[in-house]
């Protein structure tokens, strides 16, 4: 069955989307805070007000998104017009993962809506609570042929994998996303995959420290560094290395207190099994500040570790925790040696006040994105792409590039019958020069 997706449909969805999630917002809040103690803060920072603004924008821009667009016909199809359809792909499965459970499903499921796709939303099973919520949202705003929302495990996404797509959405692990690559490539079906990587963070000697130790420890303990742009280690210039460190811990007791345990500003680990693992990545590391844990709700404190070696588990693979590694460096050898030994990150960051080494810096290395003299802010501007390279992911989104993410460009050439010139029909002879000067001037 084709399901209808025409525009007026289509913003008429939407428009009741965002009815629907600005109901449910407080609930939304509370059921971030029962997955894993997220901040009512940071639930509306980074989750609820950034659905409710893509949702708007969205809508604003449907009609002008959707319109075929004209471009400059070639000369050798003269007299021609020529146009860019925006084709849905069809059906789409977008599969979102824990950390941010709720804006990493609904984002791309506005956008293939949008581009007039009909859709399958799999929450992830670890933010149960969060998960929930969002099923109740899709079924209240959404007709059962057009989107659903698929609730359960591993053996659910597994089983919607083996299904053929017209296009697949996933965010999550570079583990798991090869396995939905492979699963895509059953079927050629395209994909986008968000993935994450270990991100770099430099800071050079002139950068201002304080300022630096404020926003990395912002960028790096969000969510509990459970955040795939995080900085996942500093690279730090010995001269200013101990300071540096004075400076992170005292931004961290500033941001959280004495205790973390006890601040409502600090989020958990989403469960036992991630809680184990970072543990596991602490094991024989010098700790120099935090480390402090429980299991009784998954608290893992804020933690820094010093000259950790890189051939240690902590520095063979994305924390994905409140865990940040501390490496000196002397000269820019030393930096290209640590940062080419891993696949390309989603994200790096530098602090410097010298614009030419921030740009040599930025160009030198392949990355998803990123910042200079700040972390993570990149995401929050809707004119930006946001996607990986390499490792790191396939595919970038956010805004209008969300939109011509879920649609086929269609190109189409309507021929004028008001002249026909013969040149390209057959018999040839005796047209070869005439071919040759005509590609010639039009090249």
């Amino acid at each position: 069955m084709i399901f209808k997706t025409d525009l007026n449909y289509r913003k008429q969805a939407l428009v009741k989307l965002l009815l629907n999630v600005q109901k449910k917002e407080a609930e939304i809040i509370q059921a971030l805070y029962d997955d894993f103690k997220k901040p009512a803060f940071e639930a509306v920072a980074t989750e609820t007000s950034y659905i409710v603004s893509e949702l708007e924008y969205t809508i604003k821009n449907l009609k002008k998104w959707a319109k075929p667009q004209r471009v400059l016909p070639s000369f050798l199809n003269f007299p021609s017009s020529d146009f860019i359809y925006k084709e849905p792909y069809g059906k789409v499965l977008v599969i979102a993962p824990w950390n941010y459970p709720y804006q990493l499903a609904l984002a791309p499921l506005i956008a293939a809506v949008a581009a007039g796709n009909q859709v399958v939303v799999k929450p992830s099973e670890l933010a149960e609570n969060t998960s929930r919520i969002i099923a109740e949202i899709i079924a209240a705003s959404f007709e059962e042929q057009h989107v659903q929302c698929v609730l359960g495990g591993v053996e659910v996404s597994q089983s919607l994998l083996l299904q053929r797509w017209d296009y697949i959405f996933f965010t999550g692990s570079v583990a798991v996303g090869k396995i939905v690559a492979q699963a895509a490539a059953t079927h050629l079906t395209p994909v986008t995959l968000e993935l994450g990587g270990k991100n770099p963070c430099i800071i050079e000697e002139t950068a201002d420290l304080k300022l630096a130790a404020k926003r990395i420890v912002w960028g790096k303990f969000l969510n509990a560094g459970q955040t795939c742009i995080a900085p996942d280690y500093l690279l730090v210039h010995e001269h200013i290395k101990p300071k540096l460190i004075e400076y992170l811990k005292a931004e961290i007791i500033l941001a959280y207190g004495e205790n973390p345990q006890e601040s409502t500003d600090f989020p958990r680990i989403i469960n036992e099994k991630n809680w184990k693992r970072q543990l596991q990545l602490l094991e024989n590391q010098r700790v120099i500040f935090g480390g402090q844990s429980a299991v009784s709700d998954f608290y893992l404190a804020p933690t820094l570790v010093d000259e950790p070696s890189l051939n240690s588990l902590l520095m063979q693979e994305e924390i994905f925790g409140p865990i940040l590694p501390i490496l000196g460096y002397t000269s820019e050898t030393d930096l290209e040696k640590i940062i080419v030994r891993y696949e390309k990150p989603l994200s790096l960051y530098v602090f410097t006040k010298q614009n030419s080494l921030a740009q040599k810096i930025i160009t030198r290395f392949s990355f998803g994105g990123g910042c200079i003299n700040d972390t993570v802010i990149h995401f929050a501007n809707k004119r930006l792409p946001f996607g990986g390279v390499g490792h790191s992911g396939i595919g970038a989104y956010h805004g209008k590039r969300s939109f011509e993410l879920f649609s086929h460009n269609k190109p189409i050439v309507k021929k004028a019958t008001w002249l026909d010139i013969p040149l390209r029909y057959a018999p040839y002879q005796g047209k070869l020069s005439g071919l040759k000067k005509m590609l010639k001037w039009f090249s």
